[in-house]
């Protein structure tokens, strides 16, 4: 059984992805990011980081004591090789899911997170912020076009690397992003969103989170008010 310590953000997304496509048995613990419930003294024991996912997998490999894994691209690497499902085998393909998947963690998340908060979120709407990171975006979203040229997923076999990916495209329009523009991305984005567990993950996110609220001013500052007196 793996607990899944989850919010429905895109990193959240990668991991019911996965585990809605492995089959591994796993249950839900919500995390309202918005109330503050990722500083939970039991929620920072397995991440110290105080950000979902999170995952305690309670039959790990070496048969021990249960273990706790935090920081999505770690998680979607820990279950790949647990299970043995969505990561090449062969050398030269497992380098190409894995670069493709830290693509995704140092560049395409944090970009699109960036876009995000200046987009929609921020109080202050600054021109050069949202351009710059509308334009990046865009830039990156440019780079996966190029990369699914040809091939059907980014590691030509469906892996964690489009489980990564994925989540961050679905709210391509709030980016400022169309999708018509990168039209591999958009085969490969209609293609993955078809899939029954794609389906199935979504479909858990809205009964977590049925009715996603606009941040109050409370959230706003949870959210983005943290610095270092917040790391307890």
């Amino acid at each position: 059984m793996i607990d899944l310590y989850y919010w429905t953000t895109p990193n959240g997304h990668k991991i019911t992805l996965f585990l809605e496509e492995s089959g591994l048995p796993y249950k839900i613990f919500p995390v309202n990011i918005g109330k503050g419930e990722q500083f939970q003294p039991e929620f920072l024991q397995i991440a110290p980081n105080n950000r979902i996912p999170a995952i305690v997998d309670h039959a790990p490999a070496d048969g021990g004591e249960p273990v706790s894994v935090f920081e999505s691209g770690a998680i979607l690497l820990y279950l790949a090789d647990k299970t043995g499902q969505f990561i090449p085998g062969a050398l030269r393909d497992r380098v190409q899911a894995l670069q493709w998947l830290f693509w995704q963690m140092g560049g395409l998340g944090p970009m699109a997170g960036q876009n995000h908060h200046f987009s929609n979120y921020a109080v202050e709407k600054i021109p050069y912020a949202v351009d710059r990171y509308v334009r990046e975006t865009g830039r990156l979203y440019k780079v996966l076009d190029h990369r699914l040229a040809g091939r059907e997923f980014i590691a030509d076999e469906y892996s964690i690397a489009d489980m990564a990916c994925y989540p961050w495209i679905v709210p391509h329009e709030r980016q400022g992003q169309d999708l018509n523009d990168f039209p591999n991305v958009k085969r490969w984005f209609d293609a993955i969103r078809a899939r029954p567990a794609t389906i199935r993950a979504y479909d858990r996110a809205g009964q977590i989170n049925p009715a996603p609220a606009a941040h109050d001013e409370a959230a706003r500052k949870i959210l983005f008010g943290q610095d270092a007196a917040t790391v307890k």
